[in-house]
């Protein structure tokens, strides 16, 4: 899938619906950020973005509980949602995003292994996070998840009013 297309499309949308974007990133590193900034006039709905790797970040940056991380773990739909939710308060956007994942080549398990990612969205009238298992190496796992986050945001509630040009 085309990366610039999907940027695309996701600026239509934000411009159509008024909305502005803020991310939380994790497994990732900033790869969707940089995505979205390859994108000229990406500044008139991304208000910005933080990779929030250890623990201690994603609690004193995004506000996420300690007992989320204890008991589900950093790579959990709990803590997704919780990144996205924080992440959109911090920015005081309409739509946070957030990826969370084991990208390897170590780190996995048999519950949680290589390639386990949760994405979450939270649009004004949609919270969702969802599960993925994507395979490759460190990079193209990274790759496959920002792919996936930019098609969860055009496939949400959105899709109502907005037809994307890749289906």
């Amino acid at each position: 899938m085309d990366n610039t297309t999907l940027v695309q499309d996701l600026s239509l949308l934000f411009h159509k619906r008024g909305w502005t974007l803020a991310i939380a990133e994790s497994c990732t590193g900033g790869l969707l950020g940089d995505m979205i900034t390859d994108l000229p006039g990406s500044s008139a709905f991304f208000l910005g973005g933080v990779t929030t790797y250890s623990n201690t970040v994603k609690t004193r940056v995004l506000g996420i509980p300690i007992e989320i991380l204890e008991e589900k773990g950093a790579v959990s739909p709990e803590t997704a949602l919780a990144m996205a939710r924080g992440v959109r308060t911090l920015f005081d956007s309409s739509v946070g995003v957030a990826i969370t994942g084991i990208a390897g080549p170590k780190g996995g398990s048999r519950e949680k292994p290589v390639g386990l990612v949760y994405l979450s969205v939270i649009t004004p009238g949609e919270e969702v996070a969802r599960r993925f298992i994507f395979a490759g190496n460190r990079r193209e796992i990274k790759i496959q998840a920002t792919n996936e986050a930019i098609t969860l945001i055009l496939n949400l509630n959105s899709n109502k009013i907005f037809k994307p040009k890749n289906p």
